[in-house]
């Protein structure tokens, strides 16, 4: 029996591995961070026995709460990931699964490689309507790399999509992905109209050290980006400054940032209710979104979420208050679960990358519904 995470993402440490019915492992935290939950791991061992993997001290991870009613993630092949049987005491998450093959894999959600990403990149620049832009290197010297969909013109609006400024919410470049696919797809009728009224500058990955190292918060120096937007400097968050420095030369009138939460089993959005210069005109662009995004899938809600900020009490370092402060536009940050969604519940595979990607198609329904009213 062997336990292996050396490689893209890979995150476990072995305490104990003497015997299949008592594995015991811990997570390693995010470098130069107290941040850990993310994790990703393959064990190699004898096919159809019960195995028991426990891994411990989790009441002093990152959130505590998020490991409730959650169910691991496994795959055998790296592209199916399926939930197994997992219970959470308090401390640790206690994982039930007898394997039907001599290899299998194990992960918080579904991981999205390095690989993928660069293959995901390679795949657009080649629609007619696309451009891969290289916008600077990261700490660890990886690209920073964002597509630009549409022509921009006069008169078109401007519409952002960031994704994955923390790394182990990997569900936000699987909706990239599915939101990708379906804007670059010529036969559909809403990309073809909103390409008509809006160029998009999508960034599919904002912290792709942090995915490579198997992190789930920060960047290669244990830095949280989506608190350096007030101030991002080339030092700790180059990430952050060089799309920042990008959205004042384009400018922005909406802006997306997709996220996973660790808690909440839902999918929701997140506005700029707190920002000083919120306004009626910005609360009905909100309104109008939600209500077309509700129509058009029903794994979409707006009942629970955060709490909303009072007014003016808005944290400016967090990149969705701090865009929809600075352009007075349209800004909110998108949730999804690590669970599952409990509206719509799925036993076998929980919230997942199809179910994250079909969301990411179904979004631009709700863009279409706003995008002449963006300014």
């Amino acid at each position: 029996m062997r336990i292996s995470s050396n490689f893209d993402s890979g995150n476990i440490e072995v305490n104990n591995a003497s015997s299949p019915n008592d594995i015991r492992l811990s997570i390693k935290k995010d470098k130069q961070s107290d941040f850990f939950q993310w994790f990703h791991f393959k064990l190699e061992t004898t096919a159809f026995l019960s195995h028991k993997l426990v891994i411990t001290n989790l009441h002093q991870s990152a959130y505590p709460d998020g490991w409730k009613n959650y169910q691991a993630v496994a795959s055998y092949d790296r592209q199916e990931w399926f939930r197994v049987d997992t219970e959470f005491d308090g401390d640790s998450l206690v994982i039930q699964h007898t394997p039907e093959y001599e290899h299998v894999y194990y992960a918080y959600f579904a991981p999205y490689s390095y690989e993928r990403h660069l293959d995901l990149l390679a795949w657009a620049q080649q629609s007619p309507v696309c451009q891969q832009q290289f916008l600077g290197e990261t700490l660890d010297g990886r690209d920073m790399s964002m597509l630009v969909v549409g022509e921009p013109e006069e008169g078109k609006k401007v519409i952002w999509v960031t994704a994955r400024q923390h790394p182990g919410e990997t569900m936000a470049e699987w909706f990239v992905e599915g939101f990708l696919e379906r804007l670059l797809d010529e036969s559909d009728g809403v990309a073809r109209q909103l390409l008509e009224k809006a160029v998009f500058y999508v960034i599919p990955n904002m912290n792709p050290d942090g995915s490579v190292r198997g992190h789930l918060r920060t960047n290669a120096i244990g830095v949280n980006l989506n608190r350096e937007w007030a101030t991002p400097s080339l030092a700790s968050s180059p990430e952050v400054y060089f799309v920042k420095q990008k959205m004042i030369e384009t400018g922005v009138d909406m802006f997306l940032d997709v996220h996973g939460d660790e808690a909440l089993p839902y999918n929701f959005v997140a506005g700029c209710e707190g920002n000083p210069g919120y306004s009626p005109r910005i609360k009905n662009l909100e309104d109008k979104f939600k209500q077309n995004f509700m129509l058009a899938t029903p794994d979409f809600q707006d009942s629970f979420g955060y709490p909303k900020d009072k007014p003016g009490e808005a944290n400016p370092t967090v990149a969705t208050h701090a865009i929809g402060q600075h352009f007075d536009c349209l800004a909110f940050t998108l949730e999804m679960p690590f669970k599952d969604n409990i509206d719509l519940p799925d036993s076998a595979y929980g919230w997942s990358p199809a179910r994250s990607k079909q969301l990411g198609e179904d979004v631009m329904i709700a863009m279409r519904a706003v995008v002449d009213m963006l300014r």
